[in-house]
């Protein structure tokens, strides 16, 4: 009996071993082979040091989904807008020039439109199916397009040189990795509308 009762805890002890060590294997093949999706589909961005960066960490969620994909990369570059928003509202209550907190405010308001834009965008990934996906895909472009034309403008409002270099550098790098992130969500989408259409 006691033999017996070894046996089944050693026979027990090796199957859950070996169902671990499964499923580990299978896990890290998973993680592996999104993370290898992430990085092969940055290649048709422009920054796509960028893209694999702010993406890497999104790859259980993405998996191997173009759409998914697309999706990440819009909530990214929405969140770091809703980030370089609220740090230029901070700003702009500063020790600034007039004409500086006016470039601030205008950004900011450049800013509150890329957001509306890139909602709608988020809001129309989820719709995107069968007939209206032609039309959905279209608006979602534009968006993302326009977002892109409202981070140009904020930037070139701190052109010049009666602009503080310091408030002039930290805004314009801010706004350089939006419009990177809003190219290569672009580029993301694109993508995916070529290879569904």
């Amino acid at each position: 009996m006691a033999g017996s009762l070894r046996f089944n805890h050693h026979f027990l002890t090796s199957l859950l071993i070996t169902i671990t060590i499964t499923t580990l294997k299978s896990v890290h093949t998973a993680t592996t082979t999104n993370t290898e999706f992430v990085k092969s589909s940055c290649k048709f961005t422009t920054y796509q040091k960028l893209c694999v960066t702010s993406l890497s960490t999104q790859s259980s969620l993405i998996q191997t989904s173009h759409k998914l994909m697309a999706h990440a990369a819009l909530n990214i570059t929405l969140a770091s807008v809703k980030a370089t928003s609220a740090m230029m509202v901070r700003l702009s209550s500063s020790q600034l020039k007039p004409r500086e907190v006016s470039a601030m405010r205008d950004c900011v308001e450049e800013l509150g439109d890329t957001l509306a834009e890139l909602r709608k965008s988020i809001g129309e990934m989820g719709l995107l199916s069968g007939s209206n996906y032609e039309i959905y895909m279209s608006d979602i472009q534009t968006w993302v397009s326009a977002a892109l034309t409202d981070e140009n403008t904020c930037s070139d409002g701190f052109g010049g040189a009666d602009m503080n270099g310091k408030v002039k550098d930290l805004v314009r790098g801010r706004i350089l990795v939006i419009a990177h992130l809003t190219s290569n969500a672009s580029a993301l989408i694109n993508h995916f509308a070529y290879i569904h259409g």
